[in-house]
């Protein structure tokens, strides 16, 4: 049994796309904690979230690994390294020296390292380009899982996620219901019995004409991607001035999700 959990990260695991009541977010590794949290007695169980959104490799590990090594869990899950992917010029291989070296340390910390890879991205715009270079990133993720014994969130193989539905208006991140599945798959990924399947089919949508296609990518790009691209050349960054959410209490967090299901 698990009875502490530290996630560590970026817009991923902060939740972006899954806000709570006040606004908020929610997201999977607070989800993920509330499924840990029920396997223990009421009372019985620490979770702290140290993700920031918009970090890179090296802000993480500078930032929110001494916390993480100092809090000694029985779980941190570790998520970084996307955004250094996503940016022209950075060299999967390189990113993946790095991200074995936080690794090392925190095996020595802490009781269990859950590591993700990255998502599939063929079906998202702009993104699709960087396919190849997410897998060879992925193929090392999961080599350093094998080295040091880190079970793996394999979010490349969950394919529900490739449903629209699963993904914010932003394209980048999850909708509630995504990170829904991806807290299951988590849970999965530790040997759990989950109270879903998170590669249950989702309902049938009406098929979508071209022109409609072509109007959502439209409203899209004027909205996400143009504003994106703009913080890119101002050397700005989503997490500026944003504070880590820190230790949260599970019956909190069903609290929140319950006033917005």
């Amino acid at each position: 049994m698990i009875g502490s959990y530290v996630a560590v990260g970026d817009s991923f695991t902060e939740g972006v796309g899954d806000p709570g009541p006040d606004g908020a977010f929610v997201g999977w590794a607070d989800r993920f904690a509330v499924l840990l949290s029920d396997r223990r007695p009421e009372g019985d169980f620490d979770y702290t979230n140290l993700a920031v959104r918009g970090k890179l490799l090296d802000q993480i590990v500078a930032d929110q690994l001494p916390r993480a090594v100092e809090l000694a869990p029985d779980l941190v899950s570790f998520s970084a390294g996307g955004n250094d992917i996503i940016r022209p010029g950075t060299d999967p291989d390189e990113v993946a020296e790095r991200f074995e070296r936080a690794v090392a340390r925190l095996t020595e910390a802490v009781g269990t390292v859950l590591v993700t890879t990255g998502f599939d991205t063929r079906g998202v715009p702009v993104l699709k380009h960087l396919r190849g270079k997410i897998a060879t990133y992925n193929g090392h993720v999961r080599a350093v899982a094998d080295r040091y014994g880190c079970p793996v969130l394999d979010l490349w193989s969950l394919k529900t996620v490739q449903d629209r539905r699963a993904w914010d208006g932003d394209r980048l991140h999850l909708s509630p219901e995504g990170h829904t599945r991806v807290a299951l798959r988590a849970g999965q990924a530790l040997g759990l019995e989950v109270p879903a399947d998170p590669d249950q089919p989702w309902p049938l949508l009406p098929p979508r004409g071209t022109l409609e296609i072509r109007r959502d990518d439209v409203q899209w790009a004027r909205e996400y991607l143009v504003p994106w691209i703009g913080r890119r050349l101002r050397g700005e960054s989503s997490g500026d001035h944003v504070t880590a959410k820190g230790a949260l209490s599970p019956d909190d967090i069903r609290m929140r999700i319950a006033s917005v299901a």
